[in-house]
């Protein structure tokens, strides 16, 4: 797998960047220590996009959260990974209404390894305090993660097999998991996926969980 790591710490990069290649858990292609800069490096060659982009919230000139909409609309299919010391509840609501693939936060270095990991395999990452925030903001103002408040309802009327696609999405399983799960296509899942999020008025498959996780705390 190749990654990117951007933090406005050049201590960090290189910290993050020897951990990662000593355990061979990853290659870096680059770092960079402000948004814009990534965003440049991003798109600067095809051989220039990483697997995974780890990225910090707070930098200098465009922040994490700038840059990663700045290359999710050009690339939707970029896999970003927020690693920050901010647990800031509009932070992480933000990051993964982006679409991106995870929210981690610093101090478990330890877990950035298997984090990655789980991305390159469709799992969306979030340690169990990030998780607990994300839920509590849905919850409180589901317009600042893109859940309307009014999509309570809607989960009792899902069929039976519905339910059961949405609670795995909520674990965080990709379709091929899913499909295996339930011993169902790959392209069937990712029908009925699509076919649930319109039946439910969402954009993405995070807005999913959240309301899932939200109807049953």
């Amino acid at each position: 797998m190749s990654v990117a790591i951007v933090d406005d710490d050049p201590i960090v990069c290189q910290s993050l960047q020897t951990i990662l290649t000593a355990t061979g858990a990853a290659e870096v292609l680059w770092t960079a220590n402000d948004g814009q800069t990534a965003v440049d490096r991003y798109f600067d060659a095809p051989s220039s996009r990483p697997d995974v982009l780890l990225i910090d919230i707070q930098m200098p000139g465009m922040d994490g959260l700038d840059a990663s909409r700045a290359i999710l609309a050009r690339d939707p299919a970029a896999r970003i990974l927020f690693l920050t010391t901010f647990a800031d509840r509009t932070y992480i609501a933000q990051a993964m209404a982006l679409g991106a693939r995870g929210y981690l936060i610093k101090q478990d270095v330890a877990a950035v390894g298997p984090a990655i990991q789980s991305v390159m395999a469709g799992q969306v990452v979030m340690g169990s305090d990030v998780l607990g925030k994300l839920t509590d903001a849905a919850a409180s103002s589901g317009a600042s993660v893109g859940v309307s408040p009014a999509l309570d309802g809607p989960i009792d009327d899902l069929t039976e097999r519905e339910r059961e696609i949405a609670a795995l999405v909520a674990e965080g399983l990709d379709n091929r998991d899913i499909a295996h799960r339930l011993y169902l296509s790959e392209g069937t899942v990712r029908n009925r996926v699509s076919a649930l999020l319109d039946k439910l008025g969402l954009s993405n498959r995070t807005q999913l969980a959240i309301l899932w996780i939200n109807a049953h705390r």
